[in-house]
Parts: structure tokens; C-alpha cells; sequence
């Protein structure tokens, strides 16, 4: 039997289970495992594109759920529409004229 070899990075969770990075391409069966710690990457080894990606990544498999356009565009609309404090407001006080307002001043 010709044993296969493969090279594979993953995460080491917590509870010491193992989390790849990706599917390797291997038979199913039994395999041997090695694992060696990797230096953490310096801050400005992850480029800022690199980094959105792999946040975005992580946080989709934590099952994050993210906006789409529709939730995305009422989230922009809402500060933008009529409050009920402004029409009370506006109801309570009397309109300024312009002389009004740079009397006051």
C-alpha cells in the first residue's frame, strides 16, 4: 500500500478537536497526525483585504448572520425618517420668521 502524505493547516479549538482549513484529499480511514504550533502572523503580515475576508469567513461559520440589501437599505433609511419627537416639536412651537431668528441672535 503506498501511504499518502498531504500537508494541511487547521485550528487547534479549546476542547482539542481540529478544525482544517480545508477537505483533504485523502481516502477515508485512519491517518496519522502531526501537528506543529506556527509562529503567529505579525499584524502587518494580513493585508486589511486579507483580513476582512478571513473575519467575514470566521463569522459566517460562528453562524453570524449578516444584513442583505433590503435590511441593509432599511437600516440607512431609518435615522432619515419623520420622528414623533419633530412632529410634537413642530406642533408646539410657532414658526420663525427670518427677522425672528437674527433679532434673537
Amino acid at each position: 500500500m503506498i501511504s499518502q502524505e498531504i500537508t494541511i493547516e487547521g485550528t487547534l479549538k479549546p476542547d482539542g478537536t481540529l478544525e482544517l482549513d480545508g477537505k483533504p484529499n485523502l481516502p477515508p480511514g485512519r491517518v496519522q497526525v502531526v501537528l506543529r504550533q506556527e509562529a503567529a502572523p505579525s499584524p502587518s503580515a494580513e493585508r486589511w483585504w486579507e483580513f476582512m475576508q478571513r473575519a467575514r469567513r470566521e463569522l459566517e461559520a460562528a453562524v453570524s448572520k449578516f444584513m442583505n440589501d433590503e435590511e441593509v437599505e432599511a437600516h440607512i433609511a431609518w435615522p432619515r425618517e419623520d420622528d414623533r419627537i419633530d412632529e410634537m416639536l413642530q406642533q408646539t412651537e410657532p414658526p420663525r420668521s427670518p427677522s425672528t431668528v437674527i433679532a434673537a441672535s
